[in-house]
C-alpha cells in the first residue's frame, strides 16, 4: 500500500484515497466557489466534514425524511487561524455542501457505519476541545472535535498544530493490535498543510521490531500531502520556521481515542 500521497486540488471534489484503498477510511477535497454546490448520498458510511477555510451552508435529509441545515458553519481563513469547525453527517443520508464564501476549502472523510439512526451535528466552538500537549520542542496543539463522547459508529477527528521546528505524535506511539484495555486497531489519515506553504517536514513511520511485515520510511510532507497510517509509529516534525498542520481521522475495530501504546523505548521522554 502506498501511505504517502502528494496532490493539489484541480476543481471540486478530488477523491485523494479512493474506496477500498485503506479497510476503513477514504478521504476526498472539496474546493468550490462561491455559489458551487457538492451533493453526495452517504449510502453505508458515515462522513465527517471538515472545513478547512471559508463558509459553507450544509443541508442533511436523513434516513427517516429529516431535514437539517447548517446555514453559516465554518468561516476561518486558513488551518492555521483557530480551531476547527466539522460536522457529522449520519450514513443513509443525502447532503449538499454550498459556499457561501468566495472559496471554500473542506476535507470529506467516512467510514463504514450502519447507525442511520445518528443526527447529523455541527460540530464547533466550545464542543471542539484544545489540549497543549508535551513540552519544549515536542509541544503542540490539539483540537478535539468528533470526540467518543459525540455519537458516530467508527469516526473520531481533530487537527494537530505544531509550531516551526517542533514534532507531534511523540513519544511514537501506535495503534494497531487489539490488546485491551491499553491498545486497539485503528487506522489513521494524516492530510498535511504547511505555512509558509513553501515549506516542509517530516514523518517517520515504522513498525514493532516484532511485526512480520514490518516498514521504516521516511517521508517528507509538503503543503497538501496526505499520509496513509494503516499501522506502526508515525512521528511528525516541522521544519524550522515553517508551521505544520495536520487533520487527522481515526477509524477502526473500536472507536476509543487514546487507544495507542507508545514506543517503549522512546515513551521516557514524558517523566524526563
Amino acid at each position: 500500500m502506498e501511505r504517502h500521497i502528494q496532490s493539489k486540488s484541480d476543481g471540486k471534489f478530488q477523491s485523494i484515497v479512493a474506496p477500498g484503498t485503506m479497510r476503513f477510511l477514504d478521504f476526498a477535497r472539496l474546493n468550490l466557489a462561491a455559489g458551487e454546490r457538492h451533493a453526495f448520498s452517504t449510502g453505508g458510511r458515515e462522513y465527517v466534514l471538515d472545513l478547512f477555510s471559508g463558509m459553507a451552508s450544509i443541508l442533511v435529509e436523513t434516513a427517516d425524511g429529516k431535514r437539517c441545515r447548517f446555514p453559516a458553519a465554518g468561516g476561518r481563513p486558513d488551518v492555521f487561524s483557530g480551531p476547527p469547525v466539522m460536522v457529522y453527517i449520519p450514513p443513509q443520508s443525502r447532503s449538499e455542501v454550498e459556499a457561501v464564501s468566495d472559496r471554500l476549502d473542506a476535507g470529506l472523510f467516512s467510514a463504514p457505519s450502519r447507525t442511520a439512526q445518528v443526527a447529523p451535528t455541527l460540530i464547533q466552538g466550545p464542543s471542539v476541545i484544545a489540549h497543549q500537549v508535551g513540552r519544549a520542542n515536542w509541544q503542540r496543539t490539539v483540537y478535539s472535535a468528533l470526540r467518543e463522547d459525540l455519537p458516530a459508529e467508527r469516526l473520531l477527528a481533530g487537527e494537530t498544530l505544531n509550531p516551526p521546528g517542533n514534532w507531534s505524535s511523540y513519544p511514537p506511539h501506535k495503534h494497531d493490535r487489539r490488546n485491551p484495555p491499553q491498545e486497539a486497531v485503528l487506522e489513521e489519515i494524516y492530510f498535511f498543510r504547511v505555512k509558509p506553504s513553501q515549506g516542509f517536514g517530516f514523518i517517520y513511520t515504522y513498525t514493532a521490531p516484532d511485526d512480520p511485515e514490518g516498514f521504516a520510511d521516511v517521508f517528507v510532507v509538503r503543503d497538501g500531502d496526505t499520509v496513509l497510517l494503516p499501522k506502526g509509529y508515525h512521528p511528525v516534525v516541522a521544519a524550522p520556521g515553517y508551521a505544520l498542520h495536520y487533520t487527522w481521522v481515526l477509524a477502526g475495530e473500536e472507536r476509543r481515542y487514546g487507544a495507542w501504546t507508545d514506543d517503549p523505548r522512546h515513551a521516557w521522554v514524558k517523566n524526563a
